[in-house]
């Protein structure tokens, strides 16, 4: 596997411009844009000594809802890996277009608590893409080290719909239904949820920031970011979590802004389902499991 080191988190809006550059009809014969399909490069993306600005930490606990803490919320080290996500999908040998992948999955591993003023070492890898009932699934694996000790893994797996296969995808069964859990709490999402949560988490993509912009992609409205979703529940879960577990999601439908929506929740044996649905026709959205370890 070919380890490529960055001197640096790369710039975000330039990542955006390339991979809305990849819509443009021919651009994907273009050697600096991807999208034209074979196989996923054998690449991988490290940053390492990789410091956490403290306002900016502050910022993503209010818009998600995490109480103001020196450890670091369980999706955090997400965010801060997130740049070399974008790097690795908008590379000239990307096989898929990084504009209109839907994020269907995510699981995180937290090893142990996380400090603020921790140097962490972030490691990016994708996976070959496989079938999927609905058209082509990858993921895109996170290691997350202080020194040589790692504190966090993420598994995330994106869907490009379209040349749907009957053959199985490799992957897990995925969390519980949340369905007929008790609902334990009701959220009013403001219609510029995408954009508080876009400005501090640098993902900036179209389908979340404003009505205009989401039409181009077929919603009717913007959409909340799914890893906000996660996120905002793994707040409300709060002092049930243990320093170390691991958190399973599967997105659902999408949250069209503004929504008002039902957080559930309930113990099992050795964790917690939970999910967020519809508040008035209570469709899902997330379905999600904490695994303790």
């Amino acid at each position: 596997m070919a380890d490529r080191e960055l001197s640096g988190a790369p710039s975000m809006l330039p990542l955006f411009a390339r991979a809305g550059a990849a819509l443009i009809p021919g651009a994907a014969r273009l050697p600096f844009i991807g999208g034209g399909g074979g196989e996923i490069p054998d690449q991988t993306l490290t940053l390492r000594e990789v410091a956490v600005d403290r306002e900016r930490l502050a910022a993503y606990d209010r818009v998600c809802g995490f109480a103001l803490s020196d450890t670091l919320p369980p999706t955090y080290v997400h965010m801060l890996a997130f740049p070399l996500h974008l790097a690795l999908i908008t590379d000239g040998h990307f096989p898929l277009p990084a504009i209109g992948l839907v994020h269907i999955a995510n699981q995180i591993v937290v090893h142990r608590p996380i400090g603020a003023d921790e140097r962490l070492s972030l490691r990016v890898w994708a996976t070959a893409v496989e079938p999927h009932p609905r058209g082509r699934q990858f993921t895109i694996r996170t290691e997350a080290r202080v020194g040589d000790e790692r504190v966090w893994e993420e598994v995330s797996t994106n869907l490009k719909r379209g040349g749907g296969s009957d053959e199985s995808a490799r992957s897990s069964s995925g969390p519980p239904s949340s369905d007929a859990l008790p609902a334990t709490a009701t959220w009013t999402l403001k219609g510029d949820l995408g954009r508080r949560y876009g400005s501090v988490s640098g993902d900036l993509n179209p389908i979340h920031l404003h009505p205009l912009t989401a039409r181009l992609f077929g919603f009717p409205t913007a959409i909340a970011h799914g890893m906000w979703t996660k996120a905002r529940c793994l707040a409300a879960l709060g002092s049930q979590l243990p320093g170390a577990f691991s958190v399973e999601v599967a997105f659902k439908r999408p949250i069209l802004l503004p929504a008002t929506v039902q957080f559930a929740e309930a113990e099992r044996t050795n964790g917690i389902v939970f999910g967020v649905r519809d508040a008035k026709r209570e469709d899902p959205h997330l379905d999600g499991s904490v695994s303790f370890s």
